[in-house]
């Protein structure tokens, strides 16, 4: 890519995106960094659902499974987990709301947020404090996500924790004295229980940490997506006019956390006009998908009650779609729904700052702004912020 590219990539990354697919000739394009990305939903639609290009191993897990059914039986296991103890953290969500400063820097809070929410749901209260240190000072220090500048990776991979050698050592405690048979503590239980004999434990260290990654990032960050586009789009100093769920599922249209997603070509094949390879790899982006003109009214708008309204829904895969769709997704949509209920209660919301363009390397993070909340006295107008 050339140096100017590079630059307006980094300016508006989905617009520059958006650009090239609109400029293709065909529904196959190819980005300045050599990547093929199919901008035809009904191509894209065909990669993500088509058997003959699902077959094999979901990429997500690389090689840290033995098989697909392994890998399916791991995704259920941690869905339902996480499903078991919603309660806890709609409880642990409420009351981390409340105790939060009047003025926060975001996203920043929001990965902290649900980490706090879900620190005894990912390792039992007790066991390893250097693991749950560690795990707080990841969050703290921003490297769940790549960060988009080299001076950030190098500040952040120099106060990054080391986190595997810890998990490699609590894995092999426990794989030694054996966990409970009836109820997993925590997401190390759930893992041990339902990885294969074969799985070493520094691989099931790297997938422990892939799942801490997924959950507490991805909904950290579509937390803070959510609350930044419902802030923007509303009147101030008002209650939002649409239901959580409604601005959630929104907010994962109009500016998804995972933008690309990928899937390998079977066999040799023309695609969309393109001769391909097997092994070659063809992305599809979920933001071009949720803002095609054809699919969707007025895409480009943020609308939370389109999502009330027969016939406004176009293709929405903010969790990828088909044979390799996240088992977590219809769980994690529930945690993002949860959290902006518990921020909103009883409180007023309004962000300084915000900038629609996202920060985009390996997700596509809103850049940093800061939320307001002011809650509401009872019986009484809501008390002024402290400046």
């Amino acid at each position: 890519m050339s140096m100017v590219e590079m630059l307006r990539f980094r300016r508006d990354p989905l617009g520059f995106v958006e650009n090239y697919s609109h400029r293709s000739p065909s529904g196959v394009f190819r980005l300045p960094w050599g990547a093929w990305c199919v901008g035809d939903s009904d191509l894209a639609l065909v990669v993500l659902r088509d058997p003959a290009f699902n077959t094999g191993m979901a990429p997500f897990f690389g090689d840290l499974l033995p098989s697909r059914p392994a890998q399916n039986d791991f995704g259920h296991a941690v869905r339902n987990l996480v499903r078991a103890r919603l309660p806890e953290y709609r409880v642990n969500m409420a009351k981390a709301a409340a105790e939060l400063p009047e003025a926060g820097q975001w996203p920043a809070t929001g990965a902290m947020l649900v980490y706090r929410c879900t620190a005894d749901l990912l390792l039992q209260p007790g066991a390893s404090p250097t693991l749950r240190r560690s795990m707080e000072q990841a969050v703290r220090v921003g490297s769940l996500v790549r960060a988009p500048h080299m001076w950030q990776r190098a500040l952040v991979e120099m106060r990054r924790p080391k986190l595997k050698p810890v998990v490699v050592e609590l894995v092999t405690a426990r794989r030694r004295e054996g966990i409970p048979a009836d109820e997993p503590r925590d997401l190390l239980d759930t893992l041990i229980g339902v990885c294969p004999d074969e799985v070493t434990s520094r691989e099931l260290a790297d997938l422990y940490l892939l799942m801490f990654l997924s959950i507490v990032g991805t909904v950290g960050h579509s937390v803070a997506w959510s609350l930044l586009l419902a802030c923007l789009h509303s009147r101030p100093r008002s209650s939002w006019p649409w239901p959580a769920d409604w601005i959630v599922r929104e907010a994962a249209r109009h500016r998804p956390v995972v933008w690309m997603v990928g899937r390998s070509v079977p066999r040799p094949t023309v695609f969309g006009g393109v001769p391909f390879q097997p092994g070659a790899v063809l992305s599809v982006s979920p933001y071009l998908l949720h803002h095609d003109e054809n699919r969707w009214t007025r895409p480009g708008v943020f609308r939370p009650e389109r999502w009330a309204e027969p016939g406004e829904h176009g293709p929405y895969v903010p969790f990828s779609s088909g044979p390799f769709i996240c088992a977590g997704a219809a769980v994690a949509q529930t945690m993002i729904s949860d959290a902006l209920t518990a921020l909103a209660d009883d409180a007023h919301l309004t962000v300084t700052g915000g900038d629609l363009r996202p920060f985009v390397t390996n997700a596509a993070i809103c850049r940093p702004f800061v939320l307001h909340r002011t809650t509401k006295p009872r019986g009484g107008p809501p008390r002024r912020e402290r400046r």
